[in-house]
């Protein structure tokens, strides 16, 4: 099964993925992020500082303006690309 990284304010997303069977992994920090093979973010801090290091080369989404039903519709388009 695939892992998605979620931000730790998303519990809505959190638990609408895990009800959907994926491994969901809190990002709480930057590290977290290695090994899942897609991570969801708020998108309220999004490169704030203009720094770009890539953790994980999986896809990012931003969930900002979107339902955790959208949001997980979105993960499973990714997912299958």
């Amino acid at each position: 099964m695939p892992k998605i990284g979620v931000e730790q304010s998303l519990t809505d997303v959190q638990q609408e993925l895990q009800s959907r069977g994926y491994d969901v992994v809190q990002l709480k920090q930057e590290q977290d992020a290695k090994g899942c093979d897609c991570c969801v973010i708020t998108g309220q801090d999004q490169d704030m500082m203009g720094i770009q290091n890539t953790i994980t080369a999986g896809s990012v989404i931003s969930a900002q303006g979107m339902t955790a039903e959208e949001i997980c519709q979105q993960v499973e388009q990714k997912l299958n690309q």
